[in-house]
């Protein structure tokens, strides 16, 4: 059996510059990470749109499984992981885009599943400053 939620959540990293028309509602959700509370993923996508900002889709997808039902705190540590897992500094927000709870064996566990975004100015995602900035960094962590 599994139950498929309502998945209309997006989280953007605390500090990320935002377009001065774009009014966006959030609230504290983990830690360096809001939820924004006044948009869904494709209104908030056509109202940056409309400032001429763009709003990335960054290619993969990630999932987390976490043992529970369908409660928001399973849910919170669901997200937690997929922060977790997307460890690059590139992207300043995470769309959620589903949230399935199934049964395995009468355990209950919640599979939560979305992707990377990023938020910017620019119609060119990484430009050159950013991508020798990576690339220095890169350098130094091998």
């Amino acid at each position: 059996m599994s139950n498929v939620m309502e998945a209309e959540m997006v989280f953007v990293r605390e500090g990320t510059p935002l377009p001065e028309a774009l009014r966006l509602e959030s609230e504290p959700y983990i830690s360096g990470w809001r939820l924004v509370t006044n948009f869904d993923r494709d209104k908030l996508s056509r109202t940056i749109q409309g400032t001429k900002w763009k709003f990335f889709s960054l290619a993969g997808h990630i999932r987390a499984t976490v043992l529970g039902s369908e409660k928001p705190n399973v849910v919170r540590r669901a997200v937690r992981q997929m922060l977790t897992k997307l460890k690059s500094e590139r992207f300043n927000s995470l769309e959620i885009t589903g949230i399935v709870a199934k049964r395995f064996l009468g355990v209950p566990y919640v599979t939560v599943s979305g992707g990377s975004r990023h938020f910017q100015e620019s119609v060119f995602l990484f430009h050159a400053g950013a991508i020798q900035e990576w690339d220095r960094t890169s350098r130094a962590d091998a």
